[in-house]
């Protein structure tokens, strides 16, 4: 009975954390879309042909941003991307190394799309396509049924927030700002 009684203290003394270990931290994060999971990993190349992974980013606050030249839509948003860019890639934050946009798009022309990225100033390095359209591996794994469409990940890969446009993506990003740098 006695070591009945100190089998089961240490199962229990085992399941407590040690100080500074969150529970949190043990626990496996699903994969997934939804906010508070973890974005499934993307792998795509850049117009110059180079392997960019999503996950290779991991420490900074990322937007996800599906997009495509043909899309009007898409076009009129990206001066608000470039803006929220401008302001935040140089931003100190609280839990984050920086910001950075991962831009997914789905020309299915490489000239059409490099043309975009100049017209509309997209200065940030990570752009990425299969050049698939509509059957992209990506918007497929992400479920994309319209763009403009974003994912706003934490520096750990986990979704905080989803379609954020105009201010709404400023306001956001606010949130998680240390301060700004002069």
């Amino acid at each position: 009975m006695k070591n009945l009684f100190w089998g089961i203290l240490l199962v229990c003394i085992a399941q407590i954390p040690f100080q500074g270990q969150s529970q949190t931290s043990t626990k496996e994060i699903k994969i997934g879309l939804e906010i508070g999971e973890r974005a499934p990993e993307l792998s795509f190349n850049s117009p110059a042909g180079k392997q960019i992974t999503l996950s290779s980013l991991r420490g900074q606050y990322v937007l996800i941003d599906f997009w495509a030249s043909w899309c009007g839509p898409c076009r009129r948003e990206n001066p608000n991307i470039v803006s929220a860019f401008e302001k935040y890639s140089s931003a100190k934050f609280v839990n984050g190394k920086g910001f950075a946009i991962y831009s997914v798009s789905l020309d299915r022309s490489k000239g059409s799309w490099e043309k975009a990225i100049q017209e509309d100033k997209l200065s940030w390095p990570y752009h990425v396509s299969d050049l698939k359209y509509w059957e992209s591996e990506a918007a497929t794994l992400y479920k994309v049924q319209g763009i403009p469409m974003n994912y706003l990940i934490d520096p750990n890969g986990i979704i905080i927030a989803k379609n954020l446009r105009g201010n709404a993506l400023h306001t956001t990003l606010d949130k998680y700002v240390k301060k700004f740098k002069d």
